[in-house]
């Protein structure tokens, strides 16, 4: 029985990226299609490697994280230590996300204290101009 194939087209397509997108997850060596003369024939394995990185990238991990990954779960391996890796990398990305929350919450905080500040200031202004003028 023949193994199902995708094309990139087929993957561009799944998973709503660009061809040259898949073509970057080649060169980084998540996928590795066959090549039936200028087409590339992608496997099962590099489907799920693809929707996998897709994963990654949208958790905001790192190149080198994702491949890594990836790579544990495509290896042997004690399914424990690849997800006790994985929980590691997870709960870094996650404290630094929380990290990054709290710098825009406070730099939110400051723009709007200044925000306040130079609409008092606007209004002082337009009430001397308003006396001024009456």
């Amino acid at each position: 029985m023949a193994q199902k194939t995708w094309t990139i087209s087929d993957l561009a397509q799944e998973f709503s990226i660009t061809p040259r997108t898949i073509r970057f997850y080649e060169d980084q060596g998540i996928v590795s299609p066959e090549r039936n003369g200028r087409n590339r024939v992608y496997y099962a394995r590099d489907r799920t490697r693809l929707k996998l990185a897709l994963r990654g990238k949208r958790l905001g991990l790192q190149l080198s994280e994702i491949l890594s990954l990836i790579d544990m779960y495509d290896g042997p391996g004690d399914t424990v230590v690849q997800l006790k890796q994985y929980m590691t990398v997870l709960n870094k990305h996650k404290a630094l996300l929380e990290q990054q929350r709290q710098d825009l919450e406070q730099t939110l905080a400051e723009i709007n204290t200044q925000q306040a500040h130079c609409e008092e200031l606007l209004k002082q202004k337009q009430d001397k101009l308003a006396k001024n003028q009456g």
